[in-house]
């Protein structure tokens, strides 16, 4: 009888330490959440980093566990993980091994997640808080301050190009920003937004309702919420002005209705390409058209669009066909064609929950400014990319489930995130392709380009080999569990940009007119085309690398075949 009493006896003593264990554990994560709270309210200012971050043991390990492989190793991480989970820091925190693009993060998301985190936790929020003294019109800048204007209307008060920076705006950086596309007007909105343009409304509201510092400068006022501060801009830096450029477009024939073609012009004697370009820029028309001395200004319309270019000899000063006025030259100057610049969140909830799907370096992100121009509407994303947000991605930052954008970004395969989606937009494109392009973003961003070190490491092998499968079960994926699909091609959209999109959009159900098709088609390439010099670089793919991949290119063919699409396009073909 002694020995089941004395079993029972120990087992309820390991029963009392194990619950004091719990008990004890669960009063100091709840001291550290109290802790992290008190801290919120600090003024900002600079902190040492602490052994952990303050947050609750279980939601880190909770976090952990739910955190896909894959996306751990693109260093992608949904929005909803990333408002319970951060990653530990400080002394505590050891260096990962592996190749420097599995190690490396954004230090902006870091930032923007804690941010996101305080403000989770906090109390809900007041009124921004401003310093002792009201913010004035920065006096350092170039520019001179014109006033405070309202900014909430169906269309924009300065509709030209547009940036955002959470962290860093400041009165001087927009006017740089505006100037070098050769706009008047520099446009600051709610701390953080960046407006340009070359025409104001007659009528400004009151300076005190301009009344939010500029994120990056403090006291300086950079307009409010639907509120404008204004600056004319008065000069560049120096080395700016080389932006400030005119591309020719080619030598076209002229339309029948001239009048009715080309809103504006200028009929000067010896006029030149720069004086009418400047002339078409201060109208706002992103084409400057010359035939002689006559200059004229305009939009591309199907009337006159840039897809019917002639030989550039019928233009040439000399000949008979120009003297005859049936040809001009077209030129493309630095402003954008604000037809289509226009962009908010949907009014209601969407009904239908649709994705744009597509593997790392497809080109979703290019596709995104594409429907975004098109629709008017701002698209989503199931992560958050503050990068993307300050180049005028406004939806980056809303929930990729608020239903307020057209369609959500998102690299994700399987069947639960999948199923998620009511339909897909299902992006293609060449596996070749796609591995160089992820690959430059993962070690040099979204504009720049690998280094010959990071080609010739252990990290591109190591790279291929992991994601060539990738590039493949995210279509099969696709195409097994999405409910209603669009597969479309990159190199389909390149060629045929207005057919293609205009499917797409029809897809989103959305009606757009012809113009705003043709505007999309002027501004094509948004901000996130790589610009420079390639370096140079021989054939990064091996013979085993391009066995490994040739054989993923006849899978994905034939799964698109027997789902009843085309197969890949023939550049796909094993080479």
């Amino acid at each position: 009888m002694a020995k089941p009493f004395f079993r029972l006896q120990k087992f309820l003593r390991r029963t009392q330490f194990l619950l004091f264990f719990l008990t004890a554990a669960y009063l100091m994560t709840g001291s550290l959440l109290l802790l992290q709270r008190a801290r919120v309210g600090l003024p900002p200012g600079p902190r040492a980093p602490g052994p952990l971050q303050a947050l609750p043991v279980a939601a880190v390990a909770l976090g952990v566990g739910l955190l896909d492989s894959r996306a751990l190793r693109d260093g992608r991480v949904s929005q909803e993980l990333l408002l319970g989970v951060d990653v530990l820091r400080g002394p505590l925190a050891r260096p990962r091994p592996g190749p420097r693009w599995l190690r490396s993060r954004n230090s902006e998301l870091r930032q923007l997640r804690r941010r996101w985190f305080h403000h989770f936790m906090a109390d809900p929020p007041g009124p921004p808080a401003l310093s002792p003294e009201a913010p004035q019109p920065a006096t350092s800048s170039r520019g001179t301050y014109v006033g405070c204007f309202s900014d909430d209307g169906q269309e924009r008060t300065l509709k030209g190009a547009v940036f955002f920076d959470l962290r860093k705006m400041t009165v001087s950086h927009c006017q740089d920003a505006c100037a070098e596309r050769s706009y008047i007007y520099a446009g600051l909105e709610a701390g953080a937004e960046c407006y340009c343009g070359n025409r104001l409304p007659a009528m400004s509201v009151g300076p005190e309702e301009c009344n939010h510092e500029c994120k990056g400068e403090k006291s300086s006022v950079c307009g409010g919420v639907g509120r404008l501060s204004v600056y004319r801009v008065e000069e560049l830096q120096p080395g700016s002005r080389k932006r400030r450029t005119v591309t020719y477009r080619g030598c076209f024939r002229l339309p029948e209705n001239i009048t009715h073609a080309f809103p504006d012009s200028l009929v000067q004697a010896n006029v030149t390409v720069e004086t009418c370009s400047g002339f078409c820029s201060q109208k706002e028309f992103p084409l400057a058209i010359l035939r002689g001395w006559e200059c004229y200004c305009a939009y591309s319309t199907p009337q006159f669009n840039l897809r019917d270019a002639v030989d550039s000899s019928l233009c040439g000063q000399e000949s008979e066909a120009q003297r005859l006025a049936e040809y001009c030259e077209v030129y493309q100057t630095p402003v954008q064609d604000t037809r289509c610049t226009d962009r908010r969140f949907l009014p209601t909830k969407s009904k239908v929950f649709v994705a744009l799907s597509s593997f790392p370096g497809a080109g979703n992100t290019w596709a995104r400014h594409l429907i975004e121009h098109a629709t008017g509407f701002y698209t989503g994303s199931y992560y958050f990319d503050g990068t993307l947000y300050n180049k005028g991605f406004k939806g980056e930052k809303d929930h990729w489930r608020s239903r307020r954008t057209i369609c959500v970004k998102t690299h994700e395969s399987g069947r639960r995130e999948i199923e998620m989606f009511d339909s897909a937009i299902l992006l293609i494109r060449n596996p070749y392709r796609s591995l160089v392009a992820e690959f430059n973003r993962k070690c040099a961003g979204h504009l720049g380009y690998a280094a010959d070190r990071n080609w010739k490491s252990k990290e591109w092998p190591d790279f291929v080999n992991s994601y060539a499968s990738w590039w493949s079960s995210h279509v099969l994926d696709w195409l097994k569990y999405g409910k209603r699909l669009l597969v479309v091609h990159y190199e389909e959209l390149r060629r045929s940009l207005v057919p293609t999109l205009r499917e797409m959009v029809a897809f989103l159900n959305v009606s757009v007119s012809e113009e705003r098709l043709l505007c999309v088609e002027n501004n094509k390439e948004g901000s996130f085309r790589r610009r420079g010099r390639r370096p140079h670089d021989p054939e990064p793919f091996t013979p085993e690398m391009k066995d490994l991949i040739n054989g993923y290119i006849r899978t994905v063919d034939q799964a698109l075949r027997d789902h009843n699409w085309a197969g890949l396009p023939r550049e796909y073909v094993p080479r």
